[in-house]
């Protein structure tokens, strides 16, 4: 028997499918046995990949990690290992940017098991016992706000990721030159509308996380509706939670949908497992059109693979939320994964959080935003 261990992050969405998978491919290969450990959501965006994968032979990882697992030789370039056809399906059917997250220097450093983004959800009952509607722009977004009844994931990264997000829906997306993140311009605005909405908000949310977010608002009657925050499939599934979470399309801004930033996980085999053989072959498994379909979205999984997205029957069991979302990851801006660009995430959303909560000199934000930017930058060319 030849044991292998994956470390994945502490959700429904992130254990089950991947204990669900790992059940059947032993079924499938019984000489082959695959265990699963989690960490915390915090950990999974900022624990480094390296000293995982020197204790694990499967990963799942976020995209920014790319560049560095690549530079550090930490994961397999699962490019050099599986057919063509595997990875041109792959790549064809990929939701928005997925798959192009996890190339670096033309090779797939992890397959493309789950997508996400920021996307908006709803408490139906609350806004409709209200004679509420789902806000369409940001101006019905704004006035929702103002009656109390909005939330959005405020801790340091989510933050940061929504600074993206009213960037790029202002018409810039970030991280054009090597010397600055955004221009001015586009920055002044961005933070001052990201603050006049949070401002709006029960501070609390500034310490809570997506999770704690849509759990806030599935477990108490406060909560009707959050503009953005990475989608999880699970609260829109009948039996889930206490109450059901509606997922929808961003609001307009400016006429046009708002642009979230693209997360997801990836499936990455460590380059220092003793059974890479197998490692490979239960990757290739999981990341099938098959199993994502069947296996990976009825354990708890939000797929990667496109041909699940589209899936009507997966859409008839999560009300939608595949088909209602998908635009939002077409659109979805892709954030930089070199080698030195975690540091920046690391540090850039205490920033952006830290004038949310408190105001502050918006030029002197984005000067430090841009230390760190070119700091990183520097880290990953040693």
């Amino acid at each position: 028997m030849k044991k292998l261990k994956g470390i994945t992050w502490n959700h429904t969405r992130g254990l089950l499918p991947m204990v669900a998978t790992a059940q059947r491919f032993t079924e499938l290969y019984p000489d082959v046995e695959i265990s699963w450990e989690k960490r915390s959501l915090q950990e999974f965006a900022d624990a480094s990949i390296e000293d995982l994968a020197k204790r694990f032979d499967l990963l799942v990882i976020d995209h920014p990690w790319t560049g560095f697992g690549a530079a550090t030789n930490t994961i397999v370039p699962l490019s050099d290992h599986f057919s063509s056809e595997y990875i041109k399906d792959q790549e064809v059917n990929t939701v928005g940017k997925s798959y192009e997250s996890y190339v670096f220097n033309n090779k797939l450093w992890a397959l493309p098991i789950d997508a996400a983004t920021p996307v908006a959800a709803a408490r139906l009952d609350i806004l409709e016992s209200k004679g509420l509607k789902v806000p369409e722009t940001y101006e019905d977004l704004l006035a929702l706000a103002k009656k109390g009844l909005v939330a959005f994931a405020g801790i340091s990264v989510d933050s940061l990721m929504t600074f993206y997000s009213f960037c790029c829906s202002l018409g810039e997306a970030p991280f054009l030159s090597k010397e600055k993140v955004i221009s001015n311009e586009t920055g002044i605005k961005a933070l001052q509308m990201h603050r006049e909405l949070a401002q709006l908000m029960d501070p609390a949310n500034f310490n809570r996380n997506p999770i704690q977010v849509y759990e806030a608002m599935v477990n108490t009657d406060e909560i009707g509706y959050c503009p953005f925050a990475y989608g999880y499939s699970n609260y829109s599934r009948i039996g889930y939670s206490k109450h059901l979470l509606h997922f929808y399309d961003l609001v307009k801004l400016n006429n046009q949908p708002m642009i979230s930033s693209l997360g997801g996980t990836g499936l990455a085999v460590s380059a220092f497992s003793q059974n890479l053989p197998e490692a490979l072959k239960y990757a290739e498994f999981t990341g099938s059109s098959h199993v994502q379909q069947n296996i990976f979205a009825d354990n708890g999984g939000q797929p990667g693979h496109l041909q699940a997205w589209k899936s009507e029957r997966i859409n008839q069991i999560t009300h939608d939320y595949f088909k209602n979302t998908l635009p939002t990851l077409e659109r979805a801006f892709l954030r930089p994964r070199y080698s030195g660009h975690m540091y920046f995430q690391d540090h850039a959303g205490d920033l952006v959080r830290d004038y949310l909560m408190n105001g502050g000199d918006e030029v002197a934000v984005l000067e430090a935003m841009d230390a760190l930017y070119v700091k990183s930058l520097n880290a990953a060319a040693v």
